[in-house]
This record gives structure tokens, C-alpha cells and sequence, in this order.
């Protein structure tokens, strides 16, 4: 699901993105009530009409955004006390009001109000963390007001299995229609990662989806795909390619390298997007080089279609009864660097 934190996915238009096939697109409660505020967008006819994207929207609830300001918040049972990063304000999320927010925004897919603890973290915290989470989400689903909206449950719990556990029993008791795994790609090793996706794998209901909030690399991706995920989110295909590194099918290519002044290729020989039929590297290093739009552009579009790309095959060889096949044969090349 491709990122559009503001309600932006950064240097696309909606064009772009129905062009590559995008199903659904993110945006963020936190940012989205700190600016443009949720009046101007019930005054618009809800979110999709403020960004004229006519396909399904997922808002998060900002708990991350908000736990990430640190010295500039105080967390208690009640809520989150915190301060704007735009201009020192303070505002109070308590989870009956993120519902709210979301409420008015009118995204398809929106989430629960959790406290994502930071890693590393002790046990204790963490347990301690837990409990308000879980207080949380069940305040939270008493306060949904809307039943054209589905509202997931967020497990939590850290690299910790029984806390996973406790906290996704729980949440499957509270019957959502959804559950998000948050907490993960936080800084924790991979090993840790991909051992509380395959360990809640046997928890979760397999009726319903699951969403794994932040994650990640095409290999992250597709061995999580193996261990049960349904969803995923993450700026890094936009944000990288903003930057000039984008994901090909040979492995990372980092398209700033003066090795290709001269290259008259495409990003990647083996893709079909707009920019790879149209562009050649020379081009687009020569855009990034002079700061201009058009190479953040154009190398987000072949970054997200590579994304796009790459679940329709995962999940076109989970049909073919040959994922482990195809995952084994590309998980190590697409995270390499295309030297």
C-alpha cells in the first residue's frame, strides 16, 4: 500500500498511481489532524474527495507519530498529552478521540489508538504498555460511530511471544475485522521480525486479514507473506527512490552513481512501468543531479510498480501452489546492490 502520509503519495498524482495499479493508498490521522484539520476535510466531502482519490483510503491512528516525539509528550491511561512538532501546540489523542479524528477523515480501513513502545524495551515496560493498548482498543471500538469504516485491532507486545499472545487473544476476543501487527520494524533484528509474524501466524484468524504496519524491504515482504501477512505499508519505496535508489529486479540500483552518466539503459531491462519504456538511466541520474521533480518522479513510479509488481506475482504463486519456489528464488537478489 503505498504511503501518502499528508495525503500525498510525495511527487505522484492520483494519474500515477491508477496508471500502476495501486488498489489502496495510506494516510496519517496525526499529520492529517495537525494539517490541513479534519473541518477542512469534512468541509470537502471526507478524504477522498480532498485528494480526489477515488479508491480505498487506510489511515493509521497516529500512535507511532506521536510516540516518536518523545520529550514532547507525556502518556497516561487516559491518553497522550504532546506538543505539535509544527509549532509547540498541545493537543490530548485519547483513543475515543483518534476514533473521532478518523471518523471525519472517512478513510475505508482505519485503526485503533495503541501505544507502540520504543526498542529497545524491558519486558516490564513493555507488559505495562500492553495493558494500555488493550484498554485502548476496546474504549476505541466503543466509540466507532461508523459502519461504512472497518476498524482494525492493533497486537502488541514487542519481541516478546507471550505478550504477543496475550495481546492477540485479547484482541481477537474484542472481534475486529481486521488486525494490524504494530511494534516491529521498530530496530529489532530481523530474526526477531520475522519470528513474531510466523508465531502470531498460529494465532491470528486466517478469515481475516492481516497487516503488518511499516515493513518493508521486497525480501522483508515476501518472507512475511510466507508467515501469514496480508498487508503491508512502508515510505521506503518512495522515499529511497526520492533519493535516487530504486528496487530492480537485479537487486538495488542507486542511480546517483556516476557510473551511469553514460548508461542508456532503463532502471531495469526486465520492467514494463512507465519510466523503464521510456527513460534511461543517463536521463534520470542527469534529473536527480540538477534537483529537478522529474527524476524523483519518474523513479518513484518504477519503484512502485516494482512494488506493486512484485505481491501480484507473490500472489499469483501462492495460487500456482509454488510460493516457496519463488521465494527462495528471489529473496536474496532483490535485496542485494546491483553492483
Amino acid at each position: 500500500m503505498p504511503v501518502g502520509t499528508r495525503g500525498t503519495v510525495k511527487s505522484l498524482t492520483p494519474v500515477h498511481l491508477n496508471g500502476l495499479n495501486a488498489q489502496i493508498i495510506l494516510g496519517n490521522t496525526y499529520h492529517l489532524y495537525l494539517r490541513p484539520g479534519t473541518e477542512i476535510i469534512q468541509k470537502a466531502g471526507g478524504i477522498h474527495k480532498f485528494v480526489g482519490w477515488n479508491k480505498p483510503m487506510l489511515t493509521d491512528s497516529g500512535g507511532f507519530q506521536v510516540m516518536s516525539l518523545k520529550g514532547l509528550r507525556k502518556i497516561t491511561p487516559e491518553g497522550v498529552r504532546f506538543q505539535s512538532h509544527i509549532d509547540g501546540s498541545y493537543h490530548m489523542f485519547t483513543p475515543e478521540r483518534v476514533i473521532e479524528i478518523q471518523n471525519q477523515i472517512g478513510a475505508d480501513i482505519i485503526m485503533s489508538f495503541d501505544e507502540c513502545p520504543p526498542f529497545p524495551a524491558t519486558k516490564k515496560y513493555v507488559s505495562e504498555s500492553l495493558k494500555t493498548t488493550l484498554d485502548w482498543a476496546k474504549r476505541g471500538k466503543n466509540a466507532h460511530k461508523r459502519d461504512d469504516q472497518a476498524l482494525f485491532g492493533i497486537v502488541q507486545g514487542g519481541i516478546y511471544e507471550n505478550l504477543r499472545e496475550e495481546s492477540a487473544k485479547k484482541i481477537i476476543e474484542m472481534d475486529f475485522p481486521g488486525y494490524s501487527i504494530g511494534g516491529l520494524a521498530v530496530g529489532e533484528n530481523k530474526r526477531d521480525m520475522f519470528n513474531i509474524t510466523n508465531f502470531l501466524n498460529k494465532i491470528l484468524p486466517q478469515e481475516n486479514p492481516r497487516y503488518l504496519m511499516g515493513v518493508g524491504t521486497p525480501s522483508d515482504i515476501l518472507k512475511n507473506i510466507a508467515n501469514g501477512i496480508d498487508m503491508f505499508d512502508c515510505v521506503m519505496p518512495t522515499r529511497n527512490a526520492r533519493k535516487g535508489t530504486v528496487f530492480t529486479s537485479k537487486g538495488r540500483l542507486i542511480i546517483k552513481s556516476a557510473r551511469y552518466k553514460e548508461d542508456f539503459s532503463p532502471l531495469d531491462p526486465d520492467c514494463e512501468c512507465y519510466t523503464c519504456r521510456n527513460f534511461s538511466r543517463a536521463y534520470i541520474r542527469h534529473l536527480l543531479s540538477v534537483n529537478e521533480i522529474l527524476g524523483m518522479t519518474l523513479c518513484s513510479i518504477h519503484s512502485l510498480h516494482f512494488y506493486l509488481n512484485l505481491v501480484k506475482r507473490a500472489r499469483q504463486e501462492i495460487l500456482n501452489d509454488n510460493y516457496e519456489n519463488f521465494l527462495n528464488d528471489n529473496c536474496e537478489i532483490l535485496d542485494s546492490r546491483i553492483q
